[in-house]
């Protein structure tokens, strides 16, 4: 199987459950507590190793003792992280994330990293050899373009993770098969609740092949090029925590991708492995091995 190519963030999470979440000037006793690796795109990638898929991340940390934890993650996950890169001097992302015990709901309390973005041509240059898919996030403007752009030529597809309209989205959205993206990123583009209404507006994007809003226990809608649309049902679970259910959502729509399985199954696929993703604290605590996804679908797909 080809590999993974993911460029994005990449975080160390502080997750704290609480009973019940405090109003302000208040204290109270935290439930569990844990330290993980996190970041929409690390934490895809993550997803697909644990499924023997091959990956490796680009992306920046800083020279701190968060930003050595965030490397000895993704390499004891099996990233190959020859293309993440450290600021001398600069700060990695952490994230503080308080968890509502019962409901799953979290509030993520983030510190950006304070290093530079990742440049375009610091991309290694062995990335796309045997890439089957690359993941972008957006979030480093100018090199999400340009690895977008190199794929494109490669005919590599791309899936773009949108979590917002940033800088350059739009741009990148024209080099990209598929567009996966959260609630926020569509109703800032329109979205009122009706596919219907929407399908204008999916018209007028310049994706190649799929966009997908993702609107969590909601499910999701997907609107192929001609502006037809589908739902995706969202398999439900008694959530714990629904802390990188998106993030391996992604990483979970990669595989199908690389998989060639059709675009309906490739999100139901998807949709089971995120809220399985949820019974746990934390993006990769409850990352489910392949055998539990495959025993909750509803329609059969090939495994080879």
């Amino acid at each position: 199987m080809k590999h993974v190519i993911g460029l994005g963030q990449c975080s160390l999470d502080y997750l704290a459950v609480v009973d019940p979440y405090p109003p302000a000037n208040s204290k109270v006793d935290v439930v569990e507590w844990d330290e993980q690796g996190g970041g929409p795109v690390a934490t895809a990638l993550v997803t697909l190793s644990k499924f023997g898929v091959s990956c490796s991340f680009c992306g920046v940390i800083g020279d701190d003792h968060e930003g050595e934890k965030i490397r000895d993650d993704l390499i004891r996950s099996g990233i190959d992280v020859a293309g993440l890169r450290q600021r001398a001097g600069c700060a990695s992302q952490v994230a503080f994330i308080a968890v509502e015990k019962g409901t799953g709901n979290r509030t993520v309390f983030c510190r950006r990293s304070t290093g530079s973005d990742l440049a375009g041509d610091e991309l290694p240059d062995a990335a796309f050899s045997g890439a089957g898919v690359l993941l972008v996030d957006g979030v480093m403007p100018d090199a999400c373009l340009r690895a977008a752009e190199e794929a494109e030529k490669r005919q590599v597809p791309v899936l773009l993770d949108a979590g917002r309209v940033r800088e350059g989205t739009l741009r990148l959205i024209e080099h990209c098969d598929y567009v996966v993206g959260s609630t926020l990123f569509a109703e800032q583009l329109g979205w009122t609740g009706d596919p219907a209404t929407f399908q204008k507006v999916a018209g007028s994007l310049k994706f190649k092949k799929a966009l997908t809003l993702t609107f969590g226990e909601r499910g999701s809608v997907t609107f192929n090029r001609s502006g037809r649309f589908f739902k995706t049902l969202a398999h439900s679970v008694k959530a714990l925590d629904t802390t990188g259910a998106g993030d391996v959502f992604h990483g979970a729509c990669c595989y199908g991708i690389l998989k060639g399985w059709p675009l309906e199954l490739t999100l139901e696929f998807a949709s089971v492995t995120a809220a399985l993703k949820c019974k746990k604290l934390g993006g990769r605590s409850g990352i489910p091995t392949l055998d539990a996804v495959f025993q909750h679908l509803q329609h059969p797909i090939p495994r080879s």
